[in-house]
């Protein structure tokens, strides 16, 4: 069961989304510290939706059509308020990353998607047996999936910052911007429409 729970849950990881355009951004915009703080803001984020699960709030929202819309709304909202500020940046030089702030992102943009929360209300009781602790496997198997995410995110931020010397020019910081400011805007409307 923990094999397949890797299969699918490093195919999530791969799958590019709001999380790899936040760490992009936070990249460029404020180094790779900051990317990194994201990343485990966005990885507390997972563990927190897998607690939940275990002990039957993120099936409440996955039930639940009002609960679902609320976080969907206020995700959406925070994915395009992100993208906002993206777009109306005037990158000048990279931005020392206030304390807290890129972990604060990474964990809220997690938290406020109700996608994670269903997937983890759905998907993750499939791999647990009975007779196992409903809580110490979902902790578990998030656990590996966090793994797999700090791991992806770190090596893209890597990238990113190995790139910094070109993106971090002002014209290609603008560019960066605007591209992760289009993408976060475009994956809060698709949340809001979904």
């Amino acid at each position: 069961m923990i094999l397949a729970w890797c299969v699918v849950a490093l195919l999530l990881t791969l799958t590019p989304g709001a999380d790899t355009a936040l760490v992009l951004r936070t990249t460029v915009s404020s180094g790779p510290r900051a990317a990194l703080r994201c990343t485990l803001g966005i990885c507390s984020g997972t563990m927190t939706w897998a607690t939940l699960s275990a002990v039957g709030v993120s099936a409440l929202v996955a039930a639940s059509p009002v609960a679902f819309d609320v976080l969907r709304y206020t995700g959406a909202g925070y994915l395009l308020w992100l993208g906002l500020q993206a777009l109306r940046a005037r990158p000048a030089a990279v931005v020392t990353d206030v304390p807290g702030r890129a972990f604060r992102d990474g964990l809220v943009t997690n938290l406020l998607n109700p996608k994670i929360g269903v997937f983890y209300a759905t998907l993750l009781p499939q791999f647990i047996r009975p007779g196992q602790s409903v809580l110490g496997m979902s902790l578990l198997l998030a656990g590996i999936h966090a793994l797999m995410g700090l791991v992806w995110l770190t090596l893209v931020a890597l990238a990113a910052s190995r790139m910094a010397a070109v993106l971090r020019r002002e014209t290609w910081r603008r560019r960066m911007e605007r591209v992760t400011g289009i993408v976060l805007v475009g994956f809060g409307v698709k949340l809001l429409a979904s």
